[in-house]
């Protein structure tokens, strides 16, 4: 991922300095596991832990050029520092293993990392959204369908709704940890040929991971495409939150606004431009981490028991996908936590449609009082037609229908465009969100 995008705890997670760290975990704790059947030494594992993490990243690099091969590479700079301090725990490095059990491995690490610091973003943007939720509780504003005035919300229920996405965005990605929580040190075609279960079992759960039932040389990869849909579903909650927001901000909408910073421009051109260029980002960001899912699909289908079409394919998107999932929810909280709102404005807008958002209400009034509902249908849209053209005022152009006032009186009409008689589902739909 470019610069502009990536925030440094998710850089350092993807990074190669970490991404070897965690390689050289796992042959550590595999060290650990055959230490005592094979006779390593206390103070030679002791000095693999001190000595092993830091410095290897050029030295890698250099050999790998040579090689070709990223693993051996870092097998034989690990070799070359313990040779002579640690000789038998460089005879044992990497015993019976091949070099996925290695590279899934610290994958799954990897992922779990990186899962933890999206969950701790998302719960930001949660705690964000339910505190607007609240103070916007009974701002209403016109719900719409297609783009048409349809019935009363109020601006707390629609981010009530937001509140309860981002939570189950949470709840998938603590699902995708435990999905990705799986290792293999199975060996080269994952039938323990060379090194028994027992040795696995002990790596893995000194790890904290778990065993894959049955691996082939790789961990399967519909793993790795199960957590990444939770990543997509994440960065597409966050695109529908900025979608919205940029709805609201049109100039002859204008209930909402996205921050606009002291000294900000909006155009090279226009003066006046109050561009939401955050969302627009966002927006952006979540269709790139989307096209990335078939990618992840297609490496489910390897070779065999193997082949490497998959490798080039992670080492692109996984990064990038967080890197960007990481931005996205980071720059999502600032949007939040400048928002401007404009409750006013919301309320002038439901006024423009001249009362035609209580259509369903007087529709049903009208049920009540006797009529079919294909009659009271007709009746209504009749009326509501008639506001649609004359810009008459719904409640007149309903009190001057004769057949209307035969069934309805005025109070029982104008009880149909009260909006107190929506509050009393308001405070349930806040905590059907989750909004305390």
């Amino acid at each position: 991922m470019i610069d502009r995008y990536a925030r440094p705890g998710m850089s350092r997670i993807w990074g190669e300095e970490n991404r070897l760290k965690l390689m050289l975990r796992v042959e550590e704790a595999f060290l650990e596991a055959i230490a005592e059947d094979k006779g390593i030494p206390a103070a030679e594992l002791k000095a693999f832990k001190t000595a092993a993490r830091g410095g290897l990243h050029e030295q890698v690099v250099a050999l790998e050029a040579k090689s070709g091969h990223e693993v051996i590479a870092l097998l034989s700079a690990v070799g070359a520092r313990f040779k002579d301090q640690a000789p038998k725990l460089s005879r044992y490095l990497h015993y019976g293993l091949t070099s996925s059990d290695i590279l899934d491995t610290a994958l799954a690490l990897q992922l779990r990392e990186a899962v933890e610091l999206l969950v701790a973003d998302w719960e930001e943007v949660a705690a964000r959204l339910g505190g607007l939720a609240k103070r916007y509780e009974f701002a209403w504003m016109a719900g719409r369908t297609h783009g048409v005035h349809a019935e009363p919300i109020t601006f707390g229920v629609k981010l009530a709704g937001w509140h309860a996405e981002a939570r189950r965005n949470l709840a998938r990605l603590r699902r995708a940890r435990e999905e990705a929580s799986y290792g293999k040190l199975s060996g080269a075609v994952g039938c323990f040929s060379q090194v028994g279960p027992q040795y696995e079992a002990r790596v893995l759960d000194a790890l904290g991971l778990k065993p894959e039932p049955v691996a082939t040389q790789v961990v399967p990869r519909d793993r790795h495409a199960d957590y990444f849909h939770a990543l997509v579903l994440s960065a597409a909650a966050v695109e529908r939150f900025a979608l919205e927001i940029r709805h609201l901000q049109k100039t002859e909408v204008l209930e909402a606004e996205e921050p606009f910073g002291e000294g900000q421009k909006g155009s090279s051109a226009m003066p006046h431009k109050r561009n939401p260029v955050l969302c627009e980002n966002l927006c952006g960001l979540s269709r790139l981490i989307r096209s990335y899912e078939s990618a992840m699909v297609e490496n489910i289908c390897l070779w065999h028991e193997r082949d490497i079409s998959h490798s080039s394919v992670e080492r692109v998107i996984l990064p990038d996908a967080h890197v960007a999932l990481d931005f996205m929810l980071a720059r999502f909280r600032k949007v939040l936590d400048g928002l401007q709102v404009y409750p006013e404005r919301m309320k002038e807008n439901l006024d423009r449609s001249l009362g035609l958002v209580f259509s369903q209400k007087v529709l049903l009034r009208l049920v009540d009082a006797g009529l079919s509902r294909e009659e009271a249908y007709e009746l209504v849209q009749r009326n509501a037609m008639r506001t649609w053209k004359t810009r008459e005022p719904f409640l007149k152009a309903l009190e001057s229908d004769a057949v209307v006032a035969k069934k309805l009186s005025r109070k029982d009409l104008a009880a149909c465009f009260d909006l107190k008689a929506y509050d009393k589902t308001v405070k349930e739909l806040l905590a059907r969100g989750g909004v305390a």
